[in-house]
């Protein structure tokens, strides 16, 4: 795996972001951001998962006025997400927040960006650029605001990665020109409290929009692929893209965008970290896939074990294998582990048989090994 990328170090909230910090696990709200109640209650619901950072919707100015309510009641950063009107980032600010998405394709006018920017800088927040394919200012068009039609942008037409002539200008092209249109514009007004993002739905331009940025600015990356699919599928789409600019030692922060739970989104973006060693969050669980030689339901037994290990914040693995032949040489890198036989179980540590127990006391063995071991 490549060393990580360093970066310039920043502050969303109390959370680093770069520099030495930890790889940040974040999500978005999927409420309706005036409904405090509920924003609230989602946004506590992904901090008990292990969410850093979480970001909401400001769709409009009653959205903005809700962000001081929503951001008294919790207990991690909250990112104003603004599209299109800079009068809501402008709001935002006033209303605590501790950072700001802007899209620079839909806030193309550099007046109204600086006016966002001097008011983040009196106060340092900071900003994420946050370029998305699917909201790209037209060709032609980066940083500006009149005379072009957004039925007539041409970027749908653009060539992805793979898809471009030797020196066509392609989508990555202008993403990336994209993103360094407005990181030049907050430059000039000597504000460098950045982070970036390059988002696509196709994996291969994402990844190649993110190289390629990485080498020419110092800022600090937020990781995804937008509109990723659903928690099945989408989870491996964002695995694939995230885990490969991950391994490239690129990313700072990550969010997993699934149609699905925002909560789901943390525990998928913590799988991944792990995958890879860049992170623990409390236990991985490794587990067989089952076969004929099993004596025993293994999915039903993973899934069991892995609900109960839901409750654990201990930065441990467990494993689940289904044949008590080969099952603890096959885990040996496991904390603790069962494999299940006819009738009975064996609960190993490191490979290392402890006990035999029958079948009706394995899950309550297992559970006591685990809360028997430091955290």
């Amino acid at each position: 795996m490549a060393k990580r990328r360093v970066t310039k170090a920043i502050y969303v909230g109390d959370v680093k972001i770069g520099g030495d910090a930890e790889i940040a696990v974040q999500s978005m709200t999927k409420t309706d951001t005036r409904d405090v109640a509920a924003t609230v209650a989602q946004i506590r619901e992904v901090e008990e998962a292990g969410c850093d950072v979480i970001r909401c919707a400001v769709p409009d100015m009653e959205a903005a006025k809700a962000i001081p309510a929503i951001r008294s009641q919790i207990n991690i950063p909250l990112i104003a997400d603004i599209h299109f009107h800079h009068q809501l980032a402008l709001e935002a600010i006033q209303g605590g927040v501790d950072a700001l998405r802007l899209n620079p394709g839909n806030i193309r006018d550099p007046e109204k960006v600086k006016q966002v920017v001097m008011a983040a800088k009196e106060r340092h927040i900071p900003i994420r650029i946050g370029v998305n394919f699917g909201s790209l200012p037209p060709v032609g068009g980066i940083g500006k605001s009149r005379g072009f039609s957004r039925v007539m942008d041409m970027v749908n037409q653009l060539p992805k990665a793979g898809e471009a002539a030797a020196g066509q200008y392609n989508a990555v092209d202008h993403m990336v020109a994209t993103a360094l249109w407005e990181i030049g514009l907050l430059e000039s007004l000597d504000f460098d409290l950045i982070k970036v993002s390059l988002k696509a739905f196709d994996v291969p331009t994402t990844i190649q929009a993110y190289q390629r940025l990485a080498k020419l600015v110092p800022y600090p990356l937020h990781l995804g692929i937008t509109e990723a699919g659903t928690v099945k599928s989408g989870s491996i789409r964002s695995a694939i893209g995230l885990g490969y600019l991950l391994y490239d030692g690129i990313g700072d922060t990550i969010r997993v965008s699934l149609s699905g739970q925002p909560r789901e989104e943390i525990i998928a973006g913590y799988e991944i970290l792990k995958s890879l060693n860049l992170r623990q969050k409390g236990t991985t669980l490794i587990a067989c896939p089952s076969c004929g030689r099993a004596d025993v339901d293994v999915i039903k037994l993973s899934n069991t074990v892995d609900e109960l290990l839901q409750k654990v914040d201990k930065k441990i693995k467990v494993a689940v294998m289904g044949c008590e032949v080969n099952g603890p040489g096959e885990a040996k890198d496991a904390d603790v582990g069962i494999a299940a036989g006819a009738g009975r179980a064996v609960i190993f540590r490191k490979g290392q048989k402890v006990k035999v127990v029958p079948e009706a006391e394995m899950l309550s063995a297992l559970m006591a090994e685990v809360e028997s071991l430091p955290g």
